[in-house]
């Protein structure tokens, strides 16, 4: 029987412990628990936006710039295709005077990240900005971001202390398992240490990864949505008027 052999911890110092998978009672279990997890996401509720407090919510646009939706290396017909319903939200928020935040990925030739990534939304090019369908509609606070975790920014840990009276976070945007998933995890850790309440929504059809190789889009937007939930984000089919 094949097997895959992975460290997993350093049992004395200096002293790596292996623990061996035996692959098809790996892969036998593994099917198992994603078929309870996407049963699991198949009850996911709707979220209707009469309970929310407008006040005291924002929509937050992750990284819907041209570099990941229209042009460069990474763009992904999955990551456009969520557009028009990033369009009717953010016209659901504005007329229901919701806050907005848009977060762009705004890069350096300096930039470490392209180690694990190739070159892509360069400052001062087009990648770099914000798709011109959610431009067009505006309204909402711009802020570059230099890594996957817009939370890390700045501006916006001051925008955070600026309004105090935030406690709804709809995320919205690509990529599921990476820029999404670190921000909302991170956001939700960070009202848990203060000990506050927060809603850290994400609806699903919403949010979208890509298809590259073994990074299997359908497969990581469905570990990610588990990994979220299980950090106490709240995941759902979808947010309603």
């Amino acid at each position: 029987m094949k097997y895959v052999e992975v460290i997993m911890s350093i049992k004395d110092e200096g002293e790596f412990f292996m623990k061996v998978l035996q692959k098809n009672e790996f892969l036998q279990k593994s099917n198992e628990t994603l078929a309870s997890i996407l049963d699991m996401l198949e009850k996911l509720p709707v979220v209707k936006f009469d309970e929310i407090e407008a006040d005291k919510a924002v929509l937050v646009i992750i990284d819907m710039t041209n570099g990941f939706a229209k042009e460069g290396a990474l763009k992904s017909d999955a990551v456009k295709e969520l557009i028009p319903r990033i369009c009717e939200l953010s016209e659901i928020c504005d007329r229901r005077k919701i806050r907005k935040i848009a977060f762009a990925d705004c890069h350096t030739d300096e930039s470490p990240e392209f180690d694990a990534y190739p070159k892509h939304c360069m400052k001062g090019t087009a990648e770099s900005e914000i798709v011109d369908e959610i431009k067009n509609i505006g309204g909402y606070t711009l802020i570059e971001k230099n890594s996957t975790n817009g939370f890390l920014e700045e501006a916006f840990r001051k925008w955070l202390l600026e309004n105090p009276d935030i406690n709804t976070f709809i995320l919205t945007g690509d990529c599921t398992d990476i820029c999404v998933q670190q921000f909302a995890i991170t956001l939700k850790a960070y009202f848990n240490m203060n000990n506050k309440r927060a809603r850290v929504i994400v609806p699903l059809n919403a949010v979208d990864t890509y298809d590259l190789g073994v990074h299997d889009r359908n497969l990581m937007n469905v570990m990610a949505a588990y990994n979220m939930i299980i950090n106490g984000v709240e995941v759902v089919r979808d947010i309603v008027e």
